[in-house]
């Protein structure tokens, strides 16, 4: 599933699931109507990816490159390290900025549990 929201100067893809090759007949829907906001900032969240294969790469690479085109800059949030070596090993992770502040909202929960459970 891909949610997308906007503001003034941002458009957010929120992507749960898989995206992968199941998924891309979805894909250039998808990219039209995000190029077709023309927003400076396109922030893609990945905290809700399960699983993301060389077809949902080319998709985020596809986007970025649109977004680039225009001026823009695309920010990947909450991506797995198995995602990002995807887009390294597509020598394409230069098109994106890495959000590496954001902690996703099981990342907290964990944290939280593992604290609770540990010995005092």
């Amino acid at each position: 599933m891909i949610e997308i929201a906007t503001s003034a100067a941002t458009t957010t893809l929120v992507i749960a699931g898989d995206l992968d090759l199941a998924e891309r007949d979805q894909f250039p829907e998808i990219a039209a109507r995000v190029v077709g906001l023309r927003r400076q900032l396109l922030v893609i969240d990945m905290c809700g990816v399960t699983f993301m294969d060389s077809t949902g790469a080319a998709f985020l690479i596809s986007l970025a490159d649109a977004s680039r085109k225009r001026g823009g800059a695309t920010v990947l949030r909450g991506a797995d390290p198995r995602d990002l070596f995807v887009l390294e090993i597509c020598g394409a992770l230069e098109l994106f900025r890495i959000d590496a502040e954001h902690r996703c909202a099981g990342d907290e929960t964990t944290s939280a549990t593992e604290d609770a459970s540990s010995p005092a």
